[in-house]
């Protein structure tokens, strides 16, 4: 089966590269699971959050905004950000404000919005008006939609299990079916690096972190339709609405092997302990928990484009904790790298999201 470009990974990353690179020729999208966006992508914390993550992706994020807030009708709806902290936390509370770019509230305030807040362990807060939920799961359809429209496929249970770079391009062999490509856009979320690795490239040192969840009942039985997503000092836990119920992340980011990540029990009560500390309803019980790998390149940011020796091989690649909220700005850019055009951004962000840094 030929393409010209074959995109493994059907995370966010890899659904929204192969949608812009349609537009340049036949597209064939592999994922190794039974549907799109099952690892990482289908456990995200689903915000969109400008101001969020290293410079060169709050670049991504905010040329993402416009897509976000109109594209197919919109994919955003209002929620909040709020940081909260305790007496003996104000620097790091000042370094979060400033990095973040919250506007300090009064106290009461913050315990007005969210009364579960205990006024013995919370003193200081901060706001983010306009962080928005963020509909992941519409989002990776439309874009897989996008794909299908331009001619392209999505082909599921395919796994990659060998490439060979032969004479007129790459063969992929995928859950038994062999492909050929002129170009392979390795999308593959925390299995990158073992991609690369199997097309004969050199690895970039993408590190996949586990970060957990746990789904919680309303505390108190409290609407909590309307509170902000709460986040402690340094991202030590945070604490996100979702359908009537209360998503608490520990927000660990612990170094692990590629795999279907599962939460590791102490480390969830660890940080269910933290949430705790700010609340006064303690957890009386978890109604369900997960996990997923957030894969972060070595400085944080995203990894966009050609690899520098073997140019058509391209990277969609560390998307850490910022995938949904960067995916159409740097699905345009990767676009625009791989068909030579001119790019919106200019040349530092691009030099800072090239594979070629990381070499």
């Amino acid at each position: 089966m030929k393409c010209d470009f074959l995109v493994i990974g059907g995370g966010i990353a890899g659904a929204s590269a192969a949608a812009r690179l349609s537009d340049l020729g036949h597209v064939i999208l592999l994922e190794m699971e039974e549907a799109l966006g099952y690892h990482a992508s289908g456990r995200s914390a689903a915000m969109f959050e400008e101001n969020y993550g290293p410079a060169p992706v709050v670049a991504l994020n905010r040329a993402s905004a416009d897509y976000h807030y109109n594209a197919n009708g919109g994919y955003l709806t209002p929620r909040g950000f709020m940081l909260v902290a305790g007496p003996a936390q104000a620097e790091g509370f000042a370094r979060d404000v400033e990095e973040l770019n919250l506007h300090p509230i009064a106290i009461e305030d913050a315990y007005a919005r969210v009364p579960i807040l205990n006024p013995e362990t919370v003193t200081l807060a901060a706001l983010h008006e306009t962080a928005q939920d963020l509909d992941t799961d519409r989002m990776i359809q439309d874009f897989a939609k996008s794909l299908r429209a331009n001619g392209g496929k999505v082909v599921t249970r395919a796994e990659v299990t060998d490439i060979e770079r032969g004479p007129t391009g790459w063969q992929v062999l995928a859950g038994g079916t062999q492909y050929e490509a002129a170009q392979l856009v390795n999308a593959a979320g925390a299995w990158v690096d073992q991609i690369a690795a199997l097309a004969g490239v050199q690895p970039v040192g993408i590190q996949p972190k586990r970060r957990s969840m746990a789904r919680l009942p309303a505390p108190g039985g409290h609407d909590v339709s309307t509170w902000p997503m709460l986040m402690g000092v340094g991202e030590s836990w945070y604490a996100k609405p979702d359908a009537g119920k209360l998503l608490v992340s520990p927000a660990e980011a612990d170094l692990v092997v590629p795999h279907d990540a599962f939460a590791d029990d102490m480390v969830l009560a660890e940080g269910l302990a933290r949430y705790e500390e700010t609340v006064t309803t303690p957890v009386t019980r978890v109604e369900s928990n997960w996990a997923g790998l957030r894969s972060f390149s070595p400085d944080g940011s995203l990894v966009l484009g050609p690899d520098p020796d073997q140019p058509d091989f391209i990277w969609c690649a560390g998307q850490g904790g910022y995938g949904f909220q960067t995916a159409p700005a740097a699905a345009r850019l990767l676009a625009d790298l791989v068909g030579g055009k001119s790019s919106e951004f200019d040349a530092q962000i691009c030099a800072a999201l090239a594979p070629d840094r990381l070499r």
